[in-house]
């Protein structure tokens, strides 16, 4: 059913804006009267027909009625997903059919954005298709592997028992990245406010305080002829030095999401102290996680591989996981090439072979996944207490250099007038 947006006046007088589900624009203005809202406008029919829509005839229509800052607005976020996939898979769980459920979900889902998607899922599904593929058709809101997941859980009548598995596995990642988010938050407030103090001290402080040197005849120290220098050269090159290093970081950063590119930086932060095995112990959980869901959700293991690769942010690690799927298809378990990769630590694949041969590999997976996801939370909270001191100590050494560099010619102007 069409989602139509409009403008209307309910019974004070005044102007409200909304969203809601009618057959056609005389049907909403019978909805909202019989609710004591006088429709004034249609702004938009969100994820109408598609039937009208592949005529063309209305399509133009739509696209120009609809309020692009209305689109802009409402980002879907992995907590949104999370809840939405919960209370689908309780209403499931009650025994709601599937068409209802969606609708109850559509009805009290308030981001706009996440709404039209629900709207055009349950028409889809309404209209014969199975619930996978009409998430198929909305990417950024339901990955792949979300995608996979509901796949097996139709095809095995488990659906609200997937789902649940799914719900556990979204908010286990959303608490995960909202931890290292909040982690790397203070260090960079740090990093921007000592980087604009330094500014302001080159360009404002250091050329006020340093003209009083230049009637001095007395030989400078070091550490002030440097001071100088840099301030000099900053004061002379700001218009150049800036867009210089934004160039620098933009080429950088194209360079390290290029196809060339990607892959040498991949190994170099694998190889980095500290920060490359932060990263591989992220990875190394996210694959067990992920490819424990999948198994349990019942995805065949090739297909779980291909989708596990695909979802790896490491390129050298997504490599180890291709050359493990191509290593199952011929009859070798996942240990072994994960043994030779070098990539994996011996916990890993030493658990992956005894789940192989007991039968238990979903629940080896998520012992590795939990024990990895413990110690990345332990090493990140042990890097934010030695991050904290060390910006500290760092912005503070900058800024004594400054002011001994100021003080010493002073003192020892005043150490020869005496």
């Amino acid at each position: 059913m069409p989602v139509f947006e409009y403008r209307g006046l309910n019974s004070a007088g005044k102007q409200i804006k909304g969203l809601l589900e009618a057959d056609s624009p005389k049907t909403l203005r019978s909805k909202l009267r019989a609710d004591g809202i006088f429709l004034t406008d249609v702004l938009a029919q969100a994820e109408g027909s598609r039937a009208a829509v592949a005529k063309g005839t209305n399509a133009a229509l739509v696209a120009r009625d609809i309020d692009l800052r209305k689109l802009g607005r409402g980002r879907v976020n992995t907590d949104d997903v999370a809840i939405f996939t919960r209370q689908l898979s309780t209403l499931l769980g009650a025994g709601v059919t599937l068409v209802e459920s969606l609708s109850a979900l559509v009805d009290q889902v308030e981001k706009e954005r996440f709404k039209r998607a629900l709207s055009d899922i349950k028409q889809r599904v309404n209209e014969g298709s199975s619930l996978a593929e009409a998430m198929g058709q909305h990417p950024k809101i339901f990955p792949s592997i979300y995608v996979n997941m509901v796949r097996a859980g139709e095809a095995s009548g488990a659906l609200d028992a997937v789902l649940t598995r799914l719900a556990d596995f979204t908010e286990n990642q959303a608490r995960l990245q909202q931890k290292i988010l909040s982690t790397m938050l203070y260090p960079a407030i740090m990093m921007v406010v000592g980087g604009g103090i330094l500014v302001a001290l080159m360009v404002f402080v250091v050329p006020k305080v340093t003209k009083i040197f230049e009637t001095m005849k007395a030989t400078l120290p070091l550490s002030t002829r440097f001071l100088i220098a840099s301030s000099n050269f900053f004061q002379s090159w700001w218009f150049i030095l800036l867009p210089a290093m934004a160039l620098g970081v933009v080429l950088f950063m194209r360079w390290t999401k290029s196809p060339s590119g990607k892959p040498k930086w991949d190994r170099i932060t694998l190889k980095a102290p500290v920060v490359g095995n932060l990263v591989r112990l992220l990875s190394i959980s996210r694959f067990a996680r992920t490819l424990s869901t999948l198994l349990k959700s019942g995805v065949p293991l090739l297909a779980a591989m291909d989708i596990v690769k695909a979802i790896m942010t490491n390129t050298v690690l997504a490599e180890v996981v291709e050359k493990a799927r191509d290593s199952i298809r011929e009859g070798e378990s996942i240990a072994n090439p994960l043994k030779r990769s070098g990539e994996f630590p011996p916990l890993v694949y030493h658990m992956v072979a005894i789940g192989e041969r007991s039968g238990q590999l979903e629940e080896m997976l998520t012992s590795v996944a939990d024990n990895y996801e413990t110690q990345v939370n332990v090493r990140i909270s042990a890097l934010t207490s030695l991050l904290e001191p060390l910006l500290i100590v760092v912005m503070g050494a900058v800024i004594a250099f400054v002011a001994l560099s100021i003080l010493m010619p002073i003192l020892q102007v005043n150490s020869a007038i005496r």
